[in-house]
């Protein structure tokens, strides 16, 4: 398991009151802080992004405290069921597998991923047979790692402990390829880092790799609390403090990928 620290900074909610929440009324919300725009960390040392803005109205609408958590992301689930944080909240995929150690909320995201490329190599198929000796870069312990493992073992594929490492070295042309999630990727082809590079190839949306969507993480046994995070994000959607937050990080809407 990777190390487990908390923010220099704890990052709070507002509370509806001015009464002050009692210690047990803090929700312990675990994210990676290495997954811009979703997760990551300002300059000056503070956890910010699309999760943590989504966390902050939840516990809003909750009326509870929140403490932010930042945790590797290989240990993320480890750390959950070690009662490290209440909850995961980290741009996390549902899927069959990890739905037998955890349970999910209800999607605040769709889930789709794309295989990204230098644009100036004018890469155009991505399919397994076409990429045959090619390095392909992902994140290691990610569905899209597991995605590329799976299908294609006739290319060099090589996993990276945080996404701006896979960035880096696509970049600096050592891979061919990566494979990520989408949002992430839209959002870094957008920015200066990006611009040597594009998509390729259609979306992949199977949901063997990309779930029923992107949920927040509980232990099985909290089911009190799945209730009310599934209440507190239907009202964050209803009341449109969601598709604020949206706005704010990307063009697109995340719950519909439109």
């Amino acid at each position: 398991m990777k190390n487990v620290f908390l923010t220099s900074a704890v990052l709070s909610c507002l509370s509806l009151t001015a009464m002050s929440v009692v210690a047990s009324d803090t929700l312990r919300i675990g994210t990676e802080g290495a997954y811009p725009p979703f997760n990551y960390y300002t300059a000056d040392g503070q956890l910010a992004g699309f999760d943590i803005d989504i966390g902050k109205a939840i516990c809003l609408e909750m009326k509870r405290e929140c403490e932010f958590v930042a945790q590797d992301w290989d240990g993320i689930i480890p750390a959950l069921l070690a009662n490290k944080y209440d909850l995961v909240l980290a741009s996390m995929f549902i899927t069959e597998a990890r739905k037998e150690q955890v349970a999910f909320s209800q999607p605040y995201q769709a889930s789709a991923m794309t295989f990204v490329a230098d644009k100036y190599v004018a890469l155009t198929d991505v399919s397994p047979d076409a990429m045959k000796g090619k390095i392909i870069g992902a994140q290691g312990s990610t569905t899209q790692a597991e995605y590329l493992l799976a299908n294609y073992p006739e290319s060099d594929v090589r996993l990276y402990p945080t996404q701006d490492a896979v960035n880096l070295d696509l970049v600096s042309g050592r891979i061919d390829a990566q494979a990520g999630d989408i949002m992430p990727m839209t959002d870094w082809l957008n920015s200066v880092d990006g611009a040597c590079c594009e998509r390729v190839g259609e979306m992949i949306t199977d949901p063997a790799y990309v779930g029923d969507g992107v949920g927040m993480a509980m232990r099985k046994g909290d089911k009190a609390l799945l209730k009310d995070v599934n209440l507190a994000l239907a009202a964050i959607i209803a009341n449109g403090t969601y598709q604020k937050i949206n706005k704010k990080y990307f063009t697109l809407n995340l719950l519909t990928l439109e």
